[in-house]
């Protein structure tokens, strides 16, 4: 059996050799992830074209998910979109979250403080997902939607996930990215080489500008119990909002603070 350090950074192509792998759900699964929210739609040619399946294989595969409820068919445009029983199965993950329950009045009380949009994320493979968010200034306009992406190394928050894994794993990720996509993985490797040494000074990871240039952020590790996935905090602001070092002097100690208020509601953390 195959060794997995950690869930996400393989290709099914590498693992077709092992017995306990089911190849077959495996590309189930890539055929929903062909889906994005610039291309909700798609037809079996253009998802064999983006999960490298052939065609016959792909339409066994849109007709099953489509009985099971988990693609819809447009009849007219002989297309598919995305089913509720995909929006059913993330529910349980979100509402069975302990950090993000008891994160929820915190970062309530910070976006107040502090005017930014306050979001919770946690990685999926070469991605960062929002798995919460909070905005208390509605002239603020960026609220991410829950279940959205951001790459990793774009973000703040996505360095900030990479930084709070241990050295092997932090390594893995890294390389995993660079073969992922190599060109993205250039561009932004002067920011996350700049984030190690801020986050080594002073404990966060700063955004400007990276992944979009009118939205500057911080953000900070959370730590977790070790049998959850690691997450991590920001706070992100218009440019145009933003008094010259605003975030890194006035945002940054204030969301340092109400991390640390998490890890000691969850026992991780002394409270003296």
């Amino acid at each position: 059996m195959t060794a997995i350090a950690l869930p996400g950074l393989v290709s099914p192509h590498d693992l077709a050799d092992d017995r306990q792998f089911s190849m077959n759900l495996a590309r189930g699964l890539e055929v929903l992830r062909a889906f994005t929210a610039t291309e909700p739609m798609l037809g079996n040619r253009e998802i064999a074209d983006r999960t490298g399946l052939p065609k016959p294989t792909v339409s066994r595969l849109t007709y099953t998910l489509t009985l099971l409820g988990y693609l819809t068919r447009d009849p007219g445009l002989q297309k598919y979109r995305l089913g509720s029983g995909v929006l059913s199965l993330g529910h349980p993950l979100l509402a069975s979250m302990p950090v993000r329950q008891v994160a929820r009045p915190l970062m309530e009380q910070l976006a107040r403080r502090t005017g930014c949009t306050v979001n919770l994320g946690m990685r999926d493979r070469a991605d960062m997902v929002y798995v919460d968010t909070v905005r208390a200034d509605a002239l603020n306009q960026h609220l991410p939607d829950i279940g959205s992406t951001r790459p990793l190394l774009a973000t703040s928050m996505g360095r900030a996930l990479i930084l709070a894994c241990p050295p092997a794993e932090r390594t893995a990720i890294l390389n995993y990215l660079k073969v992922h996509d190599r060109e993205l993985y250039d561009t932004h490797r002067p920011a996350w080489e700049a984030d190690q040494k801020l986050y080594a000074q002073h404990g966060f990871c700063h955004s400007r500008g990276d992944w979009r240039k009118d939205v500057h952020a911080v953000a900070v590790p959370v730590r977790l119990p070790q049998r959850e996935q690691p997450v991590a905090m920001n706070c992100t602001l218009a440019a145009y909002r933003m008094p010259k070092d605003k975030l890194t002097r006035e945002v940054a100690p204030l969301l340092l603070d109400t991390v640390r208020q998490l890890e000691a509601a969850q026992g991780l953390r002394s409270t003296n």
